[in-house]
């Protein structure tokens, strides 16, 4: 069985700063789908964030798109292999101008961390130590 792919399309305002944002916290430009309009950022080989301007993103929708530094429409969560991966990922994404939102939790076998991106888009970060994990 074929692995499915994911993409995650956000409408953002500055399409080269969210690039620039989004290559520091350690994705990739895939420049085959990337244009002036949209960029295909890789997370690994089943998870795309696809960045796409206003204009490029109403042409998919009839809504109107929200301003994500006021309003949440999704929680964007991604596994880290480890809390040192956790953390580096969330100090990447401060000094590339995101935000964190929220107080890190500890929940003794998971961690987590959450920030917005450039545009307010809402992202966890979780490391879940399996070990530590209460039994049933």
């Amino acid at each position: 069985m074929m692995s499915k792919q994911v993409f995650i399309n956000l409408p953002v305002t500055d399409l080269k700063k969210s690039m620039s944002f989004y290559e520091t916290i350690g994705f990739k430009n895939n420049p085959q789908f990337s244009d002036d309009t949209s960029a295909c950022m890789v997370v690994n080989d089943t998870i795309f964030v696809m960045l796409l301007t206003h204009e490029k993103f109403q042409q998919f929708t009839s809504k109107p798109i929200i301003d994500a530094k006021s309003t949440v429409g999704v929680l964007n969560s991604l596994s880290m292999s480890s809390n040192d991966e956790l953390n580096n990922f969330v100090a990447s994404a401060l000094k590339a101008g995101g935000r964190e939102y929220r107080e890190p939790q500890d929940f003794g076998f998971m961690q987590l961390r959450c920030f917005e991106d450039l545009d307010g888009h809402n992202w966890e970060a979780t490391y879940v130590d399996m070990s530590k994990m209460p039994a049933q």
